[in-house]
């Protein structure tokens, strides 16, 4: 469980890296660009996937090792 946690904790960290560069640069990959709903929130969104991303670090972290 704690390597699942740490897996999606690094792609979330990874897109929401990744939406900050393209709203700054305009380079970029990322999969909140590609997302319709949130048009106009994609700083918002990649914002909070950074922030989910550390939590779910923290949580394997914090969890029993296994």
């Amino acid at each position: 469980m704690k390597k699942l946690l740490e897996i999606l904790g690094l792609i979330a960290l990874i897109q929401g890296v990744a939406g900050l560069v393209h709203q700054f640069t305009g380079w970029g990959w990322g999969a909140v660009q590609r997302v319709g709903f949130l048009n106009g929130f994609e700083i918002y969104a990649s914002i909070a996937l950074v922030a989910l991303g550390f939590a779910l670090f923290a949580t394997a972290e914090s969890g029993k090792s296994g």
